[in-house]
């Protein structure tokens, strides 16, 4: 080692161009090593890689559904409130069901429809589909449970493949609100409640005038058999007549006999028909009807909707519910009565018609739905469109310029100057372990204006102030934000006095 150390000492003494040469030599690998070490740096790594591609992607929501803003669901938990807290004053208790089904329970006939279900890939051996609606998963649940008397209300997600369109409140992925009473009942009490339901939570959200539609699916069969209209053709019948508020008579005439293939003589005899509405009256007048008499399954309808209108007069709604036979409702499963409510048109403001929303509320009775699962339970129930009438609401609020409170904080803990962080944080867990909903900001020594400022832009009416001569004194300032009135409060005493304030 030494030896060797040695000659390159004599070396580097005896030969000058040897040295300047190992110098160029060492500065150029250094160079060469930084280099490598940047590009090196400069290299993304996978994860960068991975991002960078991300980055290319459009960042939306898929057609037909939606994200909610802090705004937009503080006015849909009140909906939700509403609604929850009708269906509970009528002695509802709730259930969950999975938000997918087998497919063939969903799609075993009960839907002309069933082009607009979901179908997901098969998973571990079985074929599923997303949920349509909430009433076959409810069917499902009595039949495998062996219920026969059960009153429920089910808030949840379903899925429709259909065109959405916003300005109707129309999702592919939406919230239905069902209130369903199962069990065998007498005759059309069940349904009045049905009815009374829906009538107490549209009044109760103030979204506007709304017209009650009822009919019953014994007197469109017998209105469409002693027409003409074969018992094969009745559901896809009725599946057109659905579209006549939508699109008027002429066109849904065309599409009975050119597409559904329906004769043209037996058409025109249920035009003058399908285009009846009124009350009483109009119950009567059928009644009266020559070729109706000869049905027994219109008579029998007819008979039930005479002691629905009288139970619906008990219950003081009959003013907004309307007898009309172009009312079909699409589902398959429907057996007797059905209805459905439309909000009546209001100008919006600036003299103009609102958007139009097709119905926000329907339902109707569906004996045979649980039956066809192995279990006769005869059900009634009614959905309250949720995302159609948030729609409205939602549009009612913006044109009144109504402020909307999105915390429901009712105490800011501040402090008054520096180095107050462990006092506030004292004073706020006091707060929470008294069922107070407090907050604090999230620095060690926030601006007394700013901690002011924060609760004026949301809304919190109260500000429990903390600071060195609140200390020395054993109180805590309480700051009234809209009136900006104070008022020292013994701590001992301020969640008694906050409490008291919040009361008022």
């Amino acid at each position: 080692m030494h030896c060797v150390h040695f000659f390159i000492r004599r070396a580097s003494c005896k030969s000058p161009h040897l040295a300047v040469r190992h110098s160029v030599l060492r500065a150029f690998s250094v160079h060469l090593q930084n280099q490598v070490t940047e590009e090196a740096a400069n290299q993304p790594s996978p994860q960068l890689q991975a991002k960078a591609e991300k980055a290319n992607v459009i960042l939306k929501t898929p057609k037909g559904t939606r994200d909610f803003s802090p705004k937009q669901m503080a006015i849909r938990e009140k909906i939700f409130s509403t609604i929850i807290s009708c269906f509970k004053r009528h002695g509802a208790v709730t259930i969950d069901t999975p938000v997918f089904e087998l497919k063939d329970l969903l799609l075993d006939d009960h839907w002309e429809e069933s082009k607009l279900v979901y179908d997901l890939k098969d998973q571990g051996g079985e074929e599923l589909s997303l949920r349509y609606d909430l009433t076959v998963p409810f069917a499902r649940y009595l039949a495998m449970n062996r219920i026969t008397s059960f009153k429920r209300y089910h808030i949840a997600k379903v899925y429709r493949r259909e065109k959405p369109s916003v300005a109707r409140g129309r999702f592919r992925e939406f919230y239905q609100c069902d209130f369903d009473i199962a069990g065998q009942c007498d005759p059309m009490i069940p349904d009045a409640e049905c009815l009374k339901v829906m009538h107490e939570i549209l009044s109760a959200l103030q979204c506007g005038e709304f017209l009650i539609k009822i009919n019953d699916r014994r007197i469109l069969n017998g209105i469409f058999s002693t027409c003409g209209i074969p018992d094969t053709k009745f559901e896809t019948t009725c599946s057109t007549l659905d579209k006549l508020d939508k699109v008027g008579w002429e066109e849904v005439k065309k599409e009975m006999v050119q597409q559904k293939g329906l004769l043209p003589e037996a058409v025109d005899s249920i035009g003058p028909y399908v285009q009846l509405s009124g009350g009483w009256h109009l119950i009567h007048q059928l009644c009266q009807d020559v070729k109706l008499s000869k049905s027994q399954l219109a008579m029998e309808g007819l008979e039930d909707m005479k002691l629905l209108f009288e139970y619906l007069t008990l219950f003081g709604i009959i003013d907004q519910v309307s007898l009309d036979l172009s009312l079909a409702r699409g589902l398959d499963y429907y057996s007797g009565l059905i209805y459905e409510a439309v909000l009546l048109h209001q100008p919006n403001g600036h003299g103009r018609e609102a958007p139009r929303v097709d119905s926000v509320a329907g339902g109707g009775r569906y004996d045979g739905l649980v039956a066809s699962f192995g279990l006769k339970v005869p059900c009634v129930g009614v959905s309250i469109g949720v995302e159609r009438l948030f729609s409205i609401i939602e549009q009612k609020l913006e044109m009144s310029k109504e402020k909307i409170r999105t915390k429901e904080t009712q105490v800011l803990v501040a402090a008054a100057q520096k180095n107050f962080l462990v006092e506030r944080m004292k004073l706020i867990s006091e707060l929470w372990n008294a069922d107070i909903k407090a907050e604090m900001l999230y620095k060690k020594n926030p601006k007394l204006l700013n901690q002011l400022h924060y609760c004026e832009e949301t809304g919190i009416p109260l500000v429990a102030i903390i600071g060195q001569q609140e200390m020395n004194d054993g109180v805590v300032k309480l700051r009234d934000v809209a009136t900006r009135k104070e008022v020292d409060v013994p701590k001992e005493n301020l969640i008694e006095e906050i409490k008291k304030r919040l009361e008022k």
